[in-house]
């Protein structure tokens, strides 16, 4: 079957739009399909999971050719951001997927109400759509899936129309290797979108740009529909003079290359306080050097811009900075061939630094401090998706401090997005909504909250029906807390309260405290209780229920 691919992939002209008219009938169907209720069993969901996985790794040598084909992506990175991500994702997922989709004990919930068994239920949200996007093809489109396959939902992906080769890779894994009738691909451009999004979905999952986006939720809003959005950002990096000037300039160069620059979460632009820019841009051309003893030009280790029209505008970009060009510049549009491009700006304002490049163009504003730095990165973009401070700690605590972004990594390029279990996503007009990991499978799923009343429990129920005369005293004694503030906002402490409880704040934690003290001195006390210890109210309860 892989070899089958291959063959398939050097061709990209023949991938077929989905005609238009189908768009609906498909929607329609899948919708069917969840509200049969076959996508909700956990054993359906990792099957489903385990043939993915297979289907991936039976053509991981048509998915290196199509993303040669492409993007110019090499097989190391091809395996290392693709392949492996998503295969590694689906493995996880399938070890964890039992103990994600069990009914969750919420905590703080007060004594009483406890009798209640009050849970929260992880239900999928539904039929869901997925728009992918051309920059890492299969990982951007599969990983979401992964989650929605885990969370029980159906789901319409919809590849990049950008890297046909890829599209067509990922339709034929899917259609042979999950159920047709849960799971379907849609090919096409913008008419296709378009009638995808005239149908109604339970959750619209877009990685791409804040225009597209603002398309997007906009028409989702007209039906409610929620919505993840995984954008980019003029993500600023800034490296002080306290930073280690060789390891930020190799980590930041990395963060550079890597697919092309063709990533949403690096660093757009760099800050470099001016008594460390000639040692910074000097590490810059060491390191570039040491990355490509040849030349990025003739190493399968960089790629190339995914088509003519971005190269363009990238050029464009080029060509209209005000800055001078320190390292760099070699380009050819035959190509699509784009030479890593360091440039000295003057201003915030530079096309370089106020629009995002997604390309290998390394613009880099000499500051005078940490304050001007700080300031002008909010200045640029108040919410990007990614900050990269490099300086001391006390640095770039301040940094994380009075900045705001979708994630950070400290002395590092991108690092956090790399983390396939930690959440990803982005903040204010650089995307709302996460992913990776657990949190892919809470992204398609919804937390119903459930209480079960027993009827022994009536009589305690009395005081909330009519008539409420004389039950106003009973009713405030059962729900009202006691503040431990004055009214200047100042905490009270009492040190006989404080002993009376073990220091648990409230008289019945204590009592809950004290209870579990006694149980955990019985000769052979429960691995619970020994947990108790640590956390004793939850295990009270766990050992109340085990008796």
């Amino acid at each position: 079957m892989a070899q089958d691919l291959v063959s398939m992939a050097s061709i990209a002209t023949d991938l077929k739009y989905t005609p238009l008219d189908t768009i609906p009938a498909i929607a329609g169907g899948l919708r069917n399909a969840f509200n049969s209720h076959k996508t909700k069993p956990v054993e359906f969901r990792l099957m489903q999971l385990r043939k993915l996985y297979w289907g991936i790794k039976d053509n991981e040598a048509a998915i290196v050719q199509a993303c040669k084909q492409d993007l110019g992506k090499g097989t190391y990175e091809t395996y290392l951001a693709e392949i492996d991500w998503c295969t590694n994702d689906i493995v996880f997922a399938t070890q964890n997927l039992e103990k994600w989709a069990k009914d969750e004990k919420p905590p703080d919930i007060p004594l009483l109400n406890k009798l209640l068994s009050p849970r929260i239920r992880k239900d999928p949200l539904g039929a869901v759509l997925i728009i992918g996007t051309y920059n890492f093809p299969i990982n951007l489109s599969v990983t979401p899936l992964v989650g929605a396959i885990a969370a029980g939902c159906t789901v319409v992906l919809k590849p990049s129309e950008s890297v046909p080769t890829v599209a067509k890779v990922l339709q034929h894994i899917i259609e042979t290797s999950v159920d047709a009738s849960c799971y379907a691909v849609v090919q096409g451009a913008v008419p296709e979108t378009t009638a995808l999004l005239d149908e109604k979905w339970d959750k619209i999952f877009y990685t791409g740009s804040a225009n597209v986006a603002k398309i997007i939720a906009k028409k989702a809003a007209e039906t409610l529909t929620p919505t993840t959005l995984e954008l980019g950002g003029r993500n600023p990096a800034i490296v002080t003079k306290n930073a280690n000037v060789k390891l930020a300039a190799k980590r930041l160069l990395w963060g550079k290359i890597m697919d092309s620059r063709q990533v949403c979460i690096s660093q757009n632009y760099i800050m470099v306080d001016k008594e460390i820019l000639d040692l910074f841009i000097a590490e810059m051309k060491v390191v570039m050097k040491q990355f490509y003893p040849n030349g990025s030009k003739n190493t399968d280790d960089f790629g190339r811009i995914v088509h003519g029209r971005q190269w363009s505008r990238l050029k464009k970009m080029l060509d209209e900075t005000k800055g001078r060009i320190v390292m760099g510049g070699d380009m050819d549009e035959s190509q699509r061939y784009m030479e890593p491009t360091v440039v000295i700006v003057d201003s915030a304002t530079d096309p370089l630094v106020a629009e995002e490049s997604f390309g290998p163009l390394i613009p880099i504003l000499p500051v005078e401090d940490l304050d001007t730095a700080i300031r002008t990165a909010g200045e640029v973009h108040r919410t990007p998706l990614g900050l990269y401070p490099f300086g001391n700690k006390g640095e770039t605590d301040r940094m994380m401090m009075e900045t705001q972004s979708g994630g950070v990594s400290v002395n590092d390029a991108l690092f956090h997005g790399t983390i396939p279990t930690l959440p990803f996503g982005g903040v204010g007009d650089s995307g709302h909504g996460a992913y990776r990991g657990k949190s892919s499978f809470e992204c398609f799923s919804h937390r119903r909250s459930v209480t079960t009343t027993p009827g022994w429990i009536e009589g305690l129920l009395d005081v909330r029906y009519p008539p409420y005369e004389g039950k106003l005293a009973t009713l405030k004694k059962m729900n009202e807390l006691k503040p431990n503030f004055d009214r200047d906002g100042k905490v009270k402490f009492s040190l006989v309260s404080y002993i009376l409880s073990l220091g648990a704040g409230s008289k019945t934690e204590g009592i809950v405290r004290y209870a579990v003290v006694l149980l955990g001195k019985t000769q052979n006390p429960s691995p619970m209780c020994v947990e108790a210890r640590l956390n004793m109210d939850s295990c009270f309860w766990h050992q109340a229920v085990s008796r």
